[in-house]
Order: C-alpha cells, then sequence, then structure tokens
C-alpha cells in the first residue's frame, strides 16, 4: 500500500500596493474614517479648533490628570513652538512631570501588567524608590531629589531677597538654567521648556497638591524659606484677568477671541474658565465670551459632578454662551491629544490643503445632517 504523500501548495505572495501618500495624511485618515460616536466628535472639534486659530483666534489649554507622564509633550511642545497654543492651566503635576521627563527619563520604568498587580507587587515598587503613575512609574532620586537640589536654594534665595514670583515662574527659570548636558529626555518633546521659551501665560491652580507643593510645605515648616514667595492662587486669578484681556486684544468686539481646549476635569479647568464670568460680574467690565470649548473626559455624567457634566450647564453660569461652538470627547486623552495635535501641526505647515480637506469632509458629512426641528 502506497501511502499518499500530502501536497502543500505554496502560498501566494501577496504584493500590497501602498496607499496614495496624502500630504495631510492624519488630517485626511480623521476626515475619511472619523463619521461617528466619539470619532465624530473628535474630527469635528478638530476641525473648529483649525478654524478658529487659522482665522487668528488664540487656545487656551487647561491639563489635568498625569499627561506629562503620558508623554504628552512629544506632541505638546511642537504645538506650543507652532503657535497652536497660546496659554496654560496645569496642575502643579503636570508642570514638575515635565521637567522629569527631561532631566529623569532613563529611570521611569514601565509596566505595562499594571492591571494584574497584587499589593506586594505594589510594595517592591515602593521599595524600589519608583512611584507608579498607572503604567509607567517616576524614579525618586533621579527625578525629586536631583530637582530639589536645585529648586530648594531657588527658594532660599527668593526669601532672603524678598523675592515673590509665582509657582510656574520659578521652574521656568529652573528648566531655562539647566544646562544641555543634563538633559535625558529629548528637549524637543518637553512642554514645559517649549513654554517656558515662548514665555506662554500659564496658571498653575491648586499647585500645593503636587510632590513639589509638599516639599516646599516642609521647608516652610523647617523655616528654610517663607510661603510668601510664591504668589497665591487669588493673585494667579488677577493674572489671569490681564492675559485674558491680552489674548482677546481686550475688546468686545473685532477679533476671535480665545478658546478654550480642556483634558479632564478638576481645578485645571474650573479655575480658568471662571476668568470670563468674573470679568463680567466682579470686576463689572465688558469682556469677549470663550470663543470655542473642547473637553476631553472620561468621566460620566453624574450628580453634582463638574467633570461629568455637560457643556450646556456652563452657559447658566456665563461661562459659554448658546452660540459657542462646543464638543465633548468621551474617550482617552492620552489617544485623542496626541491625534489632534498631529493633524493640526500638518495643517499649520500646509494650511491650504488642510483647508480642503475640511471643506470636502464638511460638503460629505452635510447630506446627511438632519433637519432642526
Amino acid at each position: 500500500m502506497v501511502t499518499p504523500c500530502l501536497v502543500v501548495a505554496p502560498i501566494p505572495v501577496v504584493h500590497f500596493t501602498s496607499m496614495p501618500t496624502a500630504p495631510l495624511p492624519i488630517l485626511d485618515f480623521v476626515a475619511r474614517n472619523y463619521k461617528n460616536f466619539n470619532a465624530r466628535a473628535t474630527r469635528d472639534a478638530l476641525f473648529s479648533y483649525w478654524d478658529h486659530v487659522n482665522a487668528g483666534g488664540k487656545m487656551y489649554w487647561a491639563v489635568a490628570g498625569a499627561m506629562s507622564s503620558a508623554q504628552l509633550g512629544i506632541t505638546l511642545a511642537p504645538a506650543i513652538r507652532a503657535g497652536l497654543i497660546h496659554g496654560l492651566s496645569v496642575t502643579g503635576a503636570n508642570l514638575e512631570e515635565s521637567l522629569f521627563r527631561l532631566v529623569a527619563h532613563h529611570g521611569y520604568k514601565d509596566f505595562p501588567e499594571y492591571r494584574y498587580f497584587t499589593k506586594a507587587d505594589d510594595t517592591k515598587i515602593l521599595k524600589q524608590r519608583m512611584r507608579r503613575v498607572t503604567d509607567t512609574s517616576i524614579p525618586e532620586d533621579e527625578a525629586f531629589r536631583a530637582v530639589e537640589k536645585i529648586l530648594v536654594p531657588m527658594w532660599k534665595k527668593a526669601t532672603a531677597n524678598g523675592d515673590r514670583r509665582f509657582w510656574h515662574e520659578y521652574f521656568y527659570d529652573l528648566i531655562l538654567s539647566i544646562p544641555k548636558s543634563k538633559y535625558q529626555g529629548n528637549p524637543e518633546e518637553c512642554w514645559l521648556l517649549a513654554a517656558a521659551k515662548a514665555k506662554l501665560p500659564m496658571v498653575v491652580p491648586g499647585h500645593e497638591d503636587s510632590t513639589f507643593g509638599n516639599i516646599f510645605a516642609s521647608h516652610v515648616k523647617f523655616n528654610d524659606c517663607t510661603a510668601s514667595i510664591v504668589k497665591s492662587g487669588i493673585e494667579y486669578m488677577g493674572q489671569l484677568y490681564d492675559d485674558y484681556k491680552v489674548l482677546s486684544k481686550g475688546s468686545t468686539s473685532g477679533g476671535k477671541g480665545v478658546g478654550f481646549f480642556q483634558i479632564g476635569g478638576g481645578i485645571s479647568g474650573d479655575f480658568p474658565i471662571c476668568v470670563v464670568p468674573s470679568i463680567k460680574y466682579d470686576l463689572q467690565q465688558p469682556v469677549k465670551p470663550w470663543a470655542y470649548f473642547c473637553q476631553i473626559s472620561d468621566s460620566t455624567t453624574s450628580y453634582g459632578s463638574y467633570s461629568g457634566a455637560t457643556p450646556n450647564e456652563k452657559i447658566t453660569w456665563d461661562k459659554l454662551t448658546e452660540k459657542t461652538p462646543m464638543f465633548v470627547i468621551e474617550s482617552d486623552a492620552t489617544v485623542v491629544a496626541p491625534l489632534m495635535l498631529s493633524a493640526l501641526l500638518e495643517a499649520k505647515a500646509n494650511p491650504k490643503a488642510a483647508d480642503a480637506i475640511i471643506k470636502a469632509s464638511r460638503a460629505i458629512t452635510s447630506k446627511s445632517l438632519a433637519r432642526s426641528r
């Protein structure tokens, strides 16, 4: 008996032809694929953002969470340099963690399996002097303690000289003084460095709630420095009055105004958005309303939740108006924000091509729009 042999047919070789290279591939991808649900909100927010800044409007960013540890600076820093961002409100953690990524990047450790960690696993990380932030971790010695050696003498000097500065101004001065030989991260991807070089207007509300806020408090307790060398949150709002007027050209007519782009919730967003009604009602001065609003958040709407409140609620507080373009993207900002910024950077480099893509996309979209009742 002859054993039949198995004949294996050769695997056909398939040659894939590459897709035509678009001059703005990311913007084109969004226009072609982002049709509904959160994708649609992302697309529409992106298009409206470009409309606003391309027409001469300004954009003010509010950044919560741990975006610096997640390396948002890879796209945020180029966007600042490109003139796509004109002011910032950030948490104290985001401020300092941008610095950490520049000077201690090699010491970071990633933990992609963090979801399956036990308490014992996290205790081991603690003993390694690492401070976990979801799937990455900040090295205690290379980050906190190394920067402390530079920042504390600055505080002591300010105390001796009777100087008073905003929290971010100390970090601006510090990051601009660091020699390039001390860089571990890519300086082109450090948004704090980009903001400092651009002298970007900034507020850091609630900066006390940060690692260096705690370190500062300890040195005040030790009488190494005085708390008064850091200007208060009230003074931040006073400065924001002036910054907002400059960004909006200080008038109630003409100009495109200032948009508000918010990542997450909390004080980094709550604090600066109040500048408009405060100028109007508390200073009793004319003020342009916010000209655009977008929030990327994974908060769900709940009773009393500000972070999860719909933008419409802000109308009742006179923060937004019924004519303000409003967008809520219920997604992960570490996914959405870099995508939007990359598309905006493409548009900035090639505005005519961007306008053509957006116009074509809107023409297609308009055909499926339901009529208003």
